[in-house]
């Protein structure tokens, strides 16, 4: 965007300052991409494990009682989108949260949304910085 946006209207607000320091479109788009993956309540639930927790498929469904297939469709979309990480240990794979800027992002919309309070014994250590 341009450094001096010229509004039709001075309402004597901030936004003519607001609009010249709008993110740039790759931005937008790429949280409006990470909106749609926690809209899917299957996925919240997921992410909702996972922010505080590292586990397997079969965990992960066990407590989410779903098919392995089922919540492996959703880790893989997850993981696709870089808001998952994964370890393996023998012939199982681990999942957790990754530590990116979106997935930190997540972790605080969740704990959030469901009154969680991350502290000291929080799984994850990318949490250590929010």
């Amino acid at each position: 965007m341009s450094s001096k946006i010229q509004l039709p209207h001075d309402h004597g607000t901030e936004m003519s300052r607001l609009a010249a320091s709008l993110p740039d479109e790759v931005t937008f788009l790429k949280m409006s991409d990470t909106f749609q993956l926690i809209s899917d309540s299957t996925r919240l639930k997921i992410l909702w494990l996972l922010c505080h927790s590292e586990d397997c498929v079969t965990n992960i469904g066990a407590a989410l009682e779903m098919s392995a297939p089922a919540v492996s469709h959703h880790l893989r979309i997850l993981k696709q989108s870089g808001l998952l990480a994964t370890r393996r240990q023998g012939k199982e794979v681990h999942y957790t949260l990754a530590d990116t800027t979106e997935a930190r992002l997540v972790h605080r919309i969740i704990d959030a949304t469901f009154e969680l309070n991350c502290t000291e014994k929080c799984y994850h250590p990318a949490m250590e910085r929010l």
